[in-house]
């Protein structure tokens, strides 16, 4: 056997040994598809793959970069240089390089980021004259968006009628959004840009129509591996197919159980029918965990066993059965806050953790306020992921924006930005009245400046950028940043600035031109310095992704991030925090089987980040909407054994299975709980509604309910809603677009309360 096979288990050996045909490889969470996935990259290549012949796709460059080291590292030698491994997107930037030209795009076309996006959106709302509150920019590219991953144009969305339907129904019809669509692409090609959704949807347009192309590629990719294939929208589904068509050496890598990203076009149909796709699939299940402990892995596949969608397995592993998980029942969400930062100091003291060994997990980034406060309280350091990148503050996007326009002065969105930055005289109205001229005679700004505009700044500036340009056939990438920066008067105004804010921001733009300087000087493979120009540096820039922008990982901070965010990661601890109705799962959720079925792959993944030791959590009551709610818990933790959990409480469980309120897994049935007045008082009402919901007879709702509409309500009806039968409106509070009621539902469930916009309540009195 080669040693870089060793290690391997019989599945993993199994779906590395496989060469040729179609092999799906089921891996669950924390069953080593990394060492795999590169493991059979090894192996193909030891069997006489050229290295130039493989396209592996990843969704990150860290991955991607993990997965070539490995590989180089497995083989002995520098091959691996060769491989084709990157993000969808990366690549695809690659390839379209080399024949934008054919679609009407320049080699060297600008890469839009979402700001750079949302602003060209922003500006033909103006243009047209329309409400940019109701017409709101980061909706219209998020619709667009959408569209583009399902392979939808702007023709295609002019002309499907469910499309044009929801664009014009309900109580905030758009019905110009295929008018915005089609000015928006046209736009893009005119400035020769693309959004990052464009290098999916342009690859699979490019690969349609020229066939030439298609096979091209198909001859060059002998062999495809695909990571995260569950993660995978249609467009990267449609690309893939016509890619592997001609050999159909295809390998995918995922978890469907781990699919969780259908807000950006991912959809789990692609795992879930692999096999329909080709003939004679070897799909191999990798189910030996490496991660977490027994406890903590029966606890994930009781949970993710409620799926019906779902490709049958069972992880296991032979790492110890480690402690059982705490559930944890607090009465408000600032007590939650209070409890989870409490138990990080208690095990930092009686386990020896380090902060870093903490993650908290969250379903909306909306909950990290209350965990925060408590940390912050307590003394105790924290890094809050999804913040602001590096690369989207104002003084970074500036400087880039001179490079992107050097390099494609069809680019009309930067040079818009920058052409007063630093102000140099030319006013807002200079600039409209030649932008009006430029549209009008369908050229660019640039064309139009070029031959001469009557303005002398504004000619002076045409000339700066000109000579920058002269540089890029004989510099590197940092010669000419420096230029930009001491040449344009940008450096020297932010130095100029000393206040607080004025350092950070000049700090930002040396660290900028640091990175732009180790760019160039920084080796490829056995120390050859490939290409290093300009061009090639903002292609970088471009593809890079918040996550990843987000350094620091050995720092010793306490990690809160949503736990989308926290999918590929582990912690030695997790707080897996909000478990309640409404917030996780989602309310948009609760009356839909995929929604409420991607909830629970969002709890599964959650889980499944332990390694030791696991805190679900969550509150009696809660802010939201500017209003206080009660809460009922998840149903997801219902799903969980009892004999899996130890109860830990600030409050007092009423959770059915659990006889006697418990505190720190001691029984409060003794002579200190009694001496405690308010705390027996609460027990004793908690026990009679318990006992009372036992008693209620279960409640069906009748087949095809429907709900009336909320502005019908009013307070004294008599309402049936589907899940807590019928009760009596007692309240009515907040405003037509988020209208709550308070409804008594009697001794089986109380009062509680309701967002009418979201749920079906039914006049019935």
């Amino acid at each position: 056997m080669h040693k870089y096979l060793e290690g391997l288990n019989a599945n993993q050996l199994e779906a590395v040994q496989h060469i040729d045909g179609p092999i799906m490889i089921v891996a669950g969470a924390g069953s080593g598809k990394t060492k795999v996935l590169t493991t059979r990259i090894a192996h193909l290549m030891k069997n006489g793959v050229d290295a130039f012949n493989i396209l592996a796709l990843t969704f990150t460059n860290k991955a991607a970069a993990e997965m070539k080291e490995r590989v180089e590292k497995a083989l002995g030698n520098s091959e691996a240089r060769n491989l084709y491994i990157g993000t969808f997107h990366s690549i695809f930037a690659r390839l379209l390089r080399a024949d934008a030209t054919k679609l009407g795009y320049p080699a060297n076309f600008t890469i839009y980021d979402t700001d750079d996006a949302k602003g060209v959106i922003k500006d033909i709302v103006k243009e047209m004259n329309l409400d940019d509150k109701h017409y709101k920019p980061a909706y219209i590219y998020n619709r667009i968006s959408a569209a583009k991953n399902a392979l939808i144009g702007p023709v295609e969305y002019r002309n499907d009628p469910h499309i044009q339907q929801e664009d014009t129904r309900g109580n905030a019809p758009r019905p110009l959004m295929a008018d915005i669509y089609a000015t928006y692409a046209n736009r893009c090609m005119k400035n020769g840009a693309m959004d990052f959704d464009d290098l999916l949807y342009n690859m699979y347009i490019l690969l349609t129509k020229f066939p030439d192309v298609l096979a091209k590629y198909q001859h060059r990719f002998h062999y495809i591996l695909i990571d995260e294939y569950q993660d995978t929208n249609t467009a990267q589904y449609a690309i893939i197919k016509m890619l592997g068509a001609r050999r159909e050496n295809i390998c995918v890598v995922g978890d469907d159980a781990q699919s969780i990203y259908s807000f950006r076009g991912a959809t789990v149909q692609n795992i879930l029918q692999f096999q329909d796709d080709y003939d004679d699939v070897k799909v191999v299940k990798l189910e030996q965990n490496y991660r977490s402990t027994t406890n903590i892995l029966n606890v994930a596949n009781n949970v993710i066993g409620n799926n019906q969608n779902q490709i049958p397995k069972e992880l296991w592993t032979n790492n110890k059965e480690g402690d059982k998980i705490v559930l944890a029942r607090t009465m408000t969400d600032n007590d939650e806050g209070r409890f989870v930062a409490d138990a990080i100091k208690e095990q930092q003291m009686r386990n020896h953790y380090a902060n870093k060994d903490f993650a908290i997990l969250y379903r909306t980034n909306a909950q990290s306020r209350s965990f925060e406060e408590s940390l912050r309280r307590m003394n105790i350091p924290y890094k809050l992921y999804g913040g602001v990148s590096f690369y989207t503050r104002k003084e970074v996007k500036d400087y880039l924006a001179y490079l992107r326009l050097i390099v494609n002065t069809r680019d009309e969105e930067n040079l818009k930005r920058i052409i007063n930055v630093p102000a140099r005289g030319i006013g807002k109205t200079s600039l409209d009245r030649i932008i009006v001229t430029a549209h009008e005679q369908d050229k660019t700004l640039w064309e139009l400046m070029e031959h001469g505009s009557g303005h002398a700044k504004i000619d002076q500036f045409v000339m700066m950028i000109k000579s920058f340009q002269t540089m890029l056939q004989t510099k590197n990438a940092y010669d000419v940043a420096f230029a930009v920066g001491k040449h344009t008067g940008f450096v020297q105004e932010l130095y100029n600035d000393k206040t607080v804010e004025g350092l950070a921001r000049y700090e930002n733009v040396q660290e900028l031109l640091n990175s732009i300087k180790e760019f160039t000087e920084t080796p490829d493979e056995e120390g050859e310095l490939l290409d290093k120009s300009l061009g090639s540096y903002l292609q970088q820039v471009s593809l890079q992704t918040d996550t990843e922008n987000q350094n620091g990982d050995d720092i010793d901070v306490v990690k809160l991030m949503t736990i989308h965010s926290a999918k590929g990661l582990e912690f030695p601890c997790v707080f897996s925090v909000g478990l309640e109705e409404t917030l996780f799962p989602s309310q948009m959720s609760l009356y839909d089987r995929a929604g409420l079925e991607e909830e629970r792959r969002l709890f599964y993944v959650a889980i499944t980040r332990a390694k030791e030791r696991l805190w679900v959590t969550y509150a009696n009551s809660r802010y939201r909407f500017g209003s206080l709610v009660q809460n009922e818990e998840s149903r997801f933790i219902q799903e969980i054994p009892v004999s899996y959990i130890d109860r830990t409480f600030t409050g007092i469980s009423n959770r059915p299975g659990s006889n006697t309120p418990t505190r720190g897994g001691t029984s409060f049935q003794n002579e200190n709980f009694d001496k405690v007045p308010s705390l027996k008082k609460l027990a004793d009402k908690l026990a009679a509604t318990q006992q009372a919901k036992q008693q209620t007879p279960a409640y069906t709702p009748p087949a095809n309910f429907e709900g009336d509409a909320p502005e019908k309500m009013e307070v004294g009806m008599k309402v049936q809603h589907p899940k807590f039968g019928f009760g009596t409106i007692q309240s009515l509070e907040g405003g037509a677009n988020n209208r709550i009621a308070g409804i008594d539902f009697g001794a089986g469930h109380g009062v509680k309360k309701i967002m009418l916009n979201y749920a079906k309540i039914k006049i019935v009195g």
